[in-house]
């Protein structure tokens, strides 16, 4: 059930709980009228007031109780007229008065209280069955088996569903019959004194009869709208029965989904993966929805939710878990690995990962949410489209980052190429590899001469690299795509390349990125796994012959790798990232390791660099945070990990 819907039903039953406590006052008030004929006064004196109390229990549904009100109201000055006369009719005091009573408590009551009990089981039934559904194994699946658990839950869906409509036609229905029990018995109460006493003539006026006669009026005008409401309900039902079972089915739709990539809120149920041990783990079926920036969780019976996770600057990801289908893991900004969700299809696993990448983009905070969210992602479709073009403008206000050659104190850019349109930056076809093992890597590995790096960790001398290099700096980096490209010329083969790796991603529904730790160096580009420290893969800086990055997402950066094969052939490569820091900060370290190395061929270059730039305690190069060109100012000094 939705967080409206369960709230909207404990007010109802709440009111139910309140009336049935009235009710039962108001009938042992009936009794005594009809035990006590010694005490006739005593007792009419007791149900003038509790008829009057029926305006203090503060009914939380009181819609259309003010007619109850004020006719009880003066049902409570008949009672009192009444009180002067010290006989009654035993027997239409039973008929009339306390049976219509005794029926609404024992049938409407007790119905409501059975269909709650079912409506209980009901529930029940689905959360084991649902249970049974999430804990399918992902690979190897049994058809037979899917299939058979698949009905189960239709099943128990169509059961809760039936006896969530019926328990609710009985909470509406009650809403009329509450009035008709109030009034009808009073009638009856009324008109038996009437006929019984002698004097009823001398009592009671042609007023009285016409008052009487509207209280009847109007209880048949509310039996009316009841019998009206419950038709409504039973052709509900009925629609019910008919529907097709694919509308319980889960995941029925997996083949084609209808998605809404565009969300910027999202609810509903999940699994939470809660651990219980060193190796055991559990998971739980809970009601999530978000909030602004927050994750949110509502537990049963809870009657608010709690906060689960800060979704700003989050990374979301496609995980495989404990051989579960669906399963996606938040990661904090820092990098540290959060909680692990569940979803029960393949539609709401896709909606929940791009709903929280949205948010954790603070798409939510601009005037038009939907509207941005819209565009972000109609940005990682261009591919869809031919683009000659794509790091057109950028070159206005984001000039390529060329290889800079130093003579005599002077950095001088290489001839840049006239710009080239994006086949001939590309080849058509071009494969794009999502996987941080390289196969071209690898193969280099086994045919090059000389050693090999070491398979399970840092080569020999990577130690006393590091300690020789003049600048190390870390970025954490996740891994999207790389392509060969046919030129390494201009910074727009980057652009290009980050339009194809991310318009393939959104194409063929690739959520998973490797997360690393760039290291960058005064001599090469290193990946590190963050847990392990192993180094993944590692690029010679000399080999780095562009990088840039995006302007308008600035957290998108990418580099092309030029090497020279054994057998003499050229091979160009693009590499992209997606950083938690802005791109330039790492632009800008690998334009300043380039400086470096043409600086150290120099002495006298390298003394006036390390004049420039600031320096760490360790007599290593400070990273400083980029200005705007338009102020002309000099760079502040910025803090960045350090190795």
């Amino acid at each position: 059930l939705s967080l409206k819907t369960r709230s909207l039903l404990s007010v109802f039953e709440e009111d139910a709980g309140t009336l049935t406590e009235y009710t039962n006052q108001l009938l042992q008030a009936m009794q005594r009228v009809y035990g006590a004929q010694n005490e006739m006064c005593l007792a009419t004196q007791q149900l003038s007031k509790q008829l009057l109390a029926y305006e203090k229990q503060h009914f939380t549904l009181g819609k259309g109780d003010e007619e109850v009100i004020s006719t009880l109201h003066y049902f409570s000055k008949v009672v009192d007229e009444l009180n002067i006369l010290h006989s009654e009719l035993a027997k239409q005091l039973a008929d009339t008065m306390v049976l219509p009573i005794i029926q609404f408590r024992e049938k409407d009551l007790t119905e409501v209280s059975t269909l709650k009990d079912l409506f209980g089981l009901a529930s029940n039934e689905h959360d084991v069955s649902m249970a049974k559904y999430s804990r399918l194994p992902k690979r190897k699946e049994n058809e037979k088996l899917k299939a058979e658990v698949a009905k189960e839950v239709a099943n128990a869906r169509r059961k809760q569903h039936l006896s969530s409509l019926q328990y609710y036609c009985a909470l509406n229905a009650l809403q009329y019959r509450k009035r008709v029990a109030m009034m009808e018995p009073m009638l009856g109460y009324t008109r038996g004194q009437i006929n019984f006493f002698k004097k009823g003539a001398e009592m009671f006026s042609k007023r009285m009869d016409s008052f009487l006669s509207s209280v009847s009026d109007m209880v048949q005008s509310i039996q009316g709208e009841l019998d009206a409401e419950a038709e409504k309900m039973r052709v509900s039902q009925q629609d019910l029965i008919a529907v097709n079972e694919s509308v319980y089915t889960p995941d029925s739709d997996v083949t084609s989904p209808a998605i809404n990539r565009n969300l910027i809120q999202k609810a509903g149920y999940l699994n939470l993966r809660n651990k219980t041990g060193l190796v055991t783990t559990t998971w739980e079926r809970l009601y999530f929805f978000t909030q602004g920036g927050n994750l949110m969780c509502q537990p049963r019976g809870a009657v608010a939710g709690g906060l689960i996770q800060d979704l700003d600057n989050c990374s979301v990801m496609a995980v495989d878990c404990e051989d579960r289908r669906y399963c996606f893991q938040i990661t904090t900004p820092t990098g540290k690995a959060g909680i692990t969700l569940q979803a029960e299809s393949k539609k709401e696993y896709e909606e929940w990962i791009c709903a929280i990448n949205n948010i954790s983009r603070q798409i939510y905070l601009t005037d038009n949410p939907e509207a941005a969210a819209i565009k972000l992602n109609q940005t990682a479709l261009q591919a869809v489209t031919p683009i000659t073009s794509f790091g057109k403008k950028h070159e206005v206000h984001h000039p390529s980052q060329n290889v800079k050659n130093m003579e005599n104190d002077k950095i001088i850019p290489n001839e840049s190429a006239g710009i080239q349109d994006s086949p001939q930056l590309i080849a058509p076809g071009t494969p794009i590899q999502f996987d941080i093992v390289l196969p071209a890597t690898e193969f280099l590995d086994q045919n090059r001469g000389g050693r090999r790096a070491n398979p399970f960790g840092e080569s020999e001398d990577s130690s006393k690299d590091e300690e020789d290099s003049l600048l190390q700096q870390m970025f954490i980096v996740r891994f999207l795509g790389s392509m060969a490209v046919q030129s390494d010329d201009t910074s727009e083969v980057i652009y290009e390349a980050m339009r194809q790796v991310l318009a393939a991603r959104a194409i063929h529904n690739i959520f998973r990125m490797t997360e690393s730790h760039l290291m960058v160096t005064s001599k090469n580009l290193r990946l590190i796994d963050p847990q392990t420290q192993v180094t993944r893969t590692s690029f010679e800086l000399a080999t780095v012959t562009q990088f840039a990055a995006h302007q308008d997402n600035r957290r998108l950066i990418g580099f092309v790798v030029h090497l020279s094969e054994p057998l003499g052939e050229e091979s160009m490569s693009a590499y992209i990232f997606e950083s938690n820091t802005e791109g330039e900060k790492i632009c800008y370290a690998i334009s300043l390791g380039k400086e470096i190395i043409e600086a150290q061929k120099d002495p006298e270059a390298l003394a006036q660099l390390m004049k420039s730039v600031p320096l760490t305690n360790d007599g290593k190069f400070m990273l400083l945070n980029d200005q705007s060109a338009e102020d002309g100012t000099t760079r502040e000094e910025g803090e960045e990990s350090e190795a």
